[in-house]
């Protein structure tokens, strides 16, 4: 097969105003080759040098030594640029980078119609593109109205009009949810076998990568690992070691593995029925029974807010995002808000601070002194807002002063707060938010993605909140920053503080919150327990949820266990795979 991308011994290096010594060297001599056709991921940690090698193939960025050829042309002239960026798509990490038309249908038109496409092909290929995404009856709708996981679409929409020979994907499935992100990759495999499209798409999701035919692992801007998914992930503590993390069944299989004093092999975990019959052969040749570490059911705290019949419209009430919305919300839990992209998530959250007011219903905040606020009365607005922090979808677009030190003080500033106090709590903030204190003296823009949302997120820790907010607090992190923004989220329900966070990963929500509540269209589809709401597939799917992940293999092993052990006690899924590979291994020597 003829080589698509060939990159050969590339450097790029990012130069400041400020001299050599704050320069970045974002690629370090990196060389890999794609083939015509073939569909490959790229993992690497934040600041690996991912998106910079993206950029050099589709001629974004020159490199400052090597060669980067793309479906033949090198791009060493104006008119081989040309060439590559007319056959080359480019999806980024945040859609409102790239979105251009102030209606959808306008945006997604924009591509081919700078490409010369006449009507009515034009026409064709946005309706095609719309249809293909699920945005085709909001085709008329303003782009600034739609929620971050249908920009991601519309910018996902505005590449395939394009009708591309390669494809690069940069975290373009990060903002979608389950379903729609697995629609739209199966759409992305078959225009891949239909059309002979190029695809390399650069990730952190490891179920994404999991469906590649080949895996470049990039560090410090090398290449240091490739082949095959199953070639790379038989290397767990290589994968770990690089910051990443393995696929969730490949988890729960490694996790057994190391229970049971067994080797990973290639051939283990080759595909999926090579997974299931691999833990049952594990389960079944335990010797003794692994430990167990399982966390404390905590207590329901004091109701802390309500939130009673709300009802919100964008379009003075033709249709509406949110429909008689009732939510009760308690002192000290984790509760996470999950739904389909553009159900009212984001919607839902808005009024909790005052950034919106209620059109219809009201939300309340009850203090502990037995005080109510509500956002229906302007002059709670204020109080509400000391006490309710919010940290959008993008938080680090909320950073802007000078230095992070006066980013985090900014909102004592505006309160008037002594300058004594301010250093003492901006330090704190700091520091919960895990952030070191020599970054304090940073420019917040020199920061790491996930450095920048951790600045982002002391900015309002250092008001004291008693409820946080967060819209998708993880998304775009590598896998050891969402490990670390848990944590965190952890550590601050310890001080007391009650989380609300928006978020599309199942595992993520099954693992870590107290409660889900779960949209639809933006009415109230369930609410309850992890262990509630993903008992099972079909519950899931009627609430319009994805199992998550790891529940589905587990439950897939289980039902396979069950023909050679019609006896063995089912019990319901742990949201992480050491205890839930325990648990299958308990459960098998029992019979």
């Amino acid at each position: 097969m003829a080589v698509g991308i060939s990159v050969k011994k590339v450097d790029f290096t990012y130069k400041t105003d400020e001299g050599e010594d704050t320069s970045v060297k974002a690629l370090n001599g990196i060389s890999l080759e794609v083939e015509t056709g073939s569909y490959c991921a790229v993992l690497g940690p934040n600041g690996s040098g991912k998106s910079t090698l993206a950029k050099v193939i589709d001629v974004l960025e020159f490199p400052d030594n090597g060669t980067v050829a793309v479906l033949g042309y090198e791009g060493k002239n104006d008119e081989d640029c040309y060439k590559i960026r007319e056959r080359c798509a480019y999806v980024f990490q945040n859609p409102d980078n790239q979105i251009v038309g102030t209606i959808v249908e306008e945006d997604v038109a924009f591509g081919p119609e700078n490409l010369g496409v006449p009507l009515p092909e034009l026409r064709q290929r946005v309706d095609e593109a719309l249809k293909y995404v699920g945005l085709y009856e909001l085709r008329d709708r303003q782009a600034a109205s739609l929620s971050g996981g249908q920009k991601q679409k519309l910018a996902i929409a505005g590449a395939l009009a394009m009708r591309p020979k390669l494809l690069i994907l940069d975290e373009s499935t990060a903002m979608l949810d389950p379903i729609s992100r697995d629609e739209f990759l199966d759409l992305v495999e078959q225009m891949r076998t239909d059309k002979g499209i190029t695809v390399l798409t650069i990730t952190h999701d490891m179920n994404e990568a999991a469906r590649c035919e080949k895996i470049f692992v990039v560090e410090y801007g090398q290449v240091t690992m490739s082949g095959t998914p199953s070639e790379i992930f038989s290397h767990p503590e290589k994968i770990i070691k690089a910051g990443l993390e393995l696929p969730p069944d490949i988890s729960l299989v490694n996790e057994m593995s190391k229970a049971t004093g067994n080797k990973i092999t290639e051939e283990d975990i080759k595909d999926q029925r090579s997974r299931i019959n691999t833990a049952i052969r594990f389960a079944k040749n335990a010797s003794e029974a692994p430990a167990m570490n399982l966390p404390e059911e905590r207590k329901k705290g004091r109701k802390i807010l309500e939130i009673s019949d709300l009802s919100h419209s964008y379009d003075s009430g033709k249709t509406f995002a949110l429909e008689h919305i009732n939510l009760d919300v308690y002192e000290g839990e984790i509760l996470a808000i999950v739904g389909k992209s553009g159900c009212g998530k984001t919607t839902l959250i808005s009024p909790l601070n005052g950034i919106i007011r209620p059109q219809s219903g009201d939300v309340r905040l009850l203090l502990e002194s037995g005080e109510v606020l509500s956002t229906t009365r302007k002059k709670d607005i204020k109080g509400i807002r000391q006490k309710v922090g919010l940290v959008f979808q993008y938080p680090e677009y909320q950073l802007f002063e000078e230095t992070v030190e006066k980013d985090i003080a900014y909102g004592l500033i505006k309160m008037n707060t002594p300058g004594v106090n301010r250093e003492g709590r901006v330090k704190a903030a700091a520091l919960l938010s895990g952030l070191t204190e020599d970054i304090l003296t940073r420019s917040p823009f020199e920061l790491s993605g996930g450095q920048k949302r951790r600045a982002a997120l002391a900015g309002v820790l250092v008001m004291k909140p008693q409820i946080l907010v967060l819209d998708e607090p993880a998304a775009g992190l590598d896998p050891l920053g969402r490990k670390e923004m848990f944590e965190t989220i952890l550590a601050l329900r310890e001080t007391g503080t009650t989380i609300i966070l928006v978020s599309h990963n199942m595992d993520e929500a099954a693992r870590y919150a107290d409660r889900i509540f779960c949209i639809s269209r933006g009415r109230e589809a369930a609410c309850g327990k992890p262990s509630e709401l993903f008992e099972n597939e079909g519950k899931a799917k009627s609430y319009g949820l994805s199992l998550p992940l790891l529940y589905k293999f587990s439950s897939q092993v289980k039902e396979a266990l069950s023909k050679d052990y019609p006896g063995i006690d089912v019990l319901p899924p742990y949201p992480d795979a050491q205890n839930e590979a325990a648990s299958i291994i308990r459960s098998a020597m029992k019979c």
